[in-house]
């Protein structure tokens, strides 16, 4: 537990670096990692890549829901641990641990038997239905291999933690580079299985990947098995669970709504638009990761802090997270100006994917202050275990907002594809004003009430 002690006396920006570097690291794998199956689809042919695209954007559906109550599990662990109420922490992370794989395989059941109706929702038919039917069934199969990896990552986070599930992900990256050519094209007695050659790779990855961060969890001696009756179901701690984990859930949900929602819109542009802002999509995941790895930072800094009550701490935390994130925003962009469109032609050299791509890229650039805000604002209201509003937001910008821009620029004025993304830049910029005004109210109300 000695690296919770540092977590509520160490100064806040070495804090913020020791989390946030790792983190960030390992999403900048895990975005390589599915930058890497993006190539990998692109020999098979261009629509292999729009199939990926619109898989990923259901898979996320599923996956949104874990990440969401695994943050939610964090808060709660990081709130006891700052308590120190370090049994009470044991419970809830027993509980969690069984909790979230026992949600995915809830969804997987209804991923089987939705995702079909969700791809031709999307547009796909015929052999691009068939090529999105073929890399999310193993993937359904495999969701409890990633919602345990979920549970198991939000103990050690909790603890601060950030370099357990970094070093898986480096891992995959790596092992994903050797499997996927692998399981695609055969080799000796394995057999060419294309397409969902990629997802059984990414499935084996998550299964090798559970026992690693299964035994860096035993470490801890927060999950141990002294008391079996710790791992048992309790009404009581779920409806925590469900308490706090619902609105970040709903959130994630709502994400992936959202996704489903923008893709819907950018197929009405054809397929080429589909596959440019797919690969344009992930080339931009890749600058954001610095934001996504403060955002982790804050859960873990802000969830022991507030429950030890230093909220002089959780303030200075906020503001300097914000801080840097601008800092490297602002990299992202001229990053981004300068190599953009390199980048997008490494996986597609058709011109008019190539196209679609700078035209998403060169406008979304310029949301990236807005989600800095947006990402560090949530998590802070996460950590703070006051998730609500998380939820509206979410709503607003993914659904209600989304509809109404996308439908009123694609449908109603048909406008050209790049006024899609200026009117998303208008959406986030004003969630991401309201989110920063009303987490600085709440948390000035939250800690003069508790002082």
């Amino acid at each position: 537990m000695n690296k919770n002690k540092e977590l509520l006396s160490k100064d806040i920006p070495t804090l913020i670096k020791q989390l946030a570097i790792p983190a960030s690291t390992g999403m900048l794998f895990n975005t390589l990692y599915n930058v890497v199956d993006t190539y990998y689809a692109g020999f098979i042919s261009t629509q292999a890549v729009s199939a990926l695209t619109i898989s990923f954007m259901v898979f996320f559906l599923i996956i949104g829901l874990g990440y969401g109550f695994s943050s939610a599990i964090t808060a709660i662990l990081g709130n006891s641990f700052g308590k120190r109420r370090n049994k009470l922490a044991s419970i809830h992370a027993h509980k969690g641990l069984l909790f979230i794989p026992f949600i995915g395989i809830i969804l997987t059941i209804l991923g089987y038997i939705f995702a079909s109706d969700m791809f031709i929702l999307l547009g796909a038919k015929d052999e691009y239905l068939q090529d999105a039917i073929t890399y999310i069934n193993p993937i359904l199969f495999g969701t409890i291999f990633f919602m345990f990896n979920f549970s198991l990552n939000s103990i050690l986070v909790a603890l601060g933690d950030t370099k357990t599930y970094r070093n898986t992900l480096i891992f995959g990256f790596f092992a994903n580079l050797v499997l996927n050519p692998l399981f695609m094209f055969g080799f000796l007695f394995i057999p060419a299985m294309g397409l969902s050659g990629i997802a059984i790779a990414t499935v084996l990855i998550q299964v090798i990947n559970m026992f690693y961060m299964f035994y860096k969890v035993l470490q801890t001696k927060v999950i141990h098995f002294e008391k079996p009756s710790y791992f048992l179901p309790d009404l009581r701690v779920y409806k925590l669970f469900f308490s706090q984990g619902i609105p970040a859930s709903l959130n994630m949900l709502i994400m992936s709504i959202g996704s489903v929602i923008l893709t819907y819109f950018v197929a009405q542009y054809g397929l080429m638009a589909v596959a440019g802002y797919g690969i344009a999509f992930r080339v931009e995941q890749l600058m954001l990761l610095p934001t996504l790895g403060l955002s982790t930072a804050v859960l873990t800094i802000v969830s022991n802090n507030f429950g030890a009550k230093k909220y002089d701490r959780v303030i200075e935390t906020l503001k300097i997270a914000i801080k840097y994130g601008f800092i490297f925003s602002t990299i992202g962009i001229i990053t981004l100006t300068i190599f953009g469109k390199f980048l997008i032609s490494l996986f597609d050299s058709n011109p008019t994917v190539i196209d679609f791509g700078i035209h998403y890229l060169l406008v979304e650039i310029w949301i990236f202050y807005a989600y800095v805000v947006l990402f560090i604002c949530v998590s802070t209201l996460q950590a703070i275990k006051k998730p609500k509003m998380i939820l509206y937001i979410a709503l607003y910008r993914q659904i209600v907002a989304k509809l109404i821009i996308a439908y009123l620029i694609v449908k109603v004025f048909e406008l050209d594809f790049i006024y899609l993304w200026f009117g998303v830049l208008v959406m986030i910029y004003s969630a991401a004003i309201f989110a920063y005004f009303y987490t600085n109210s709440l948390l000035k109300r939250v800690c003069n009430k508790t002082l």
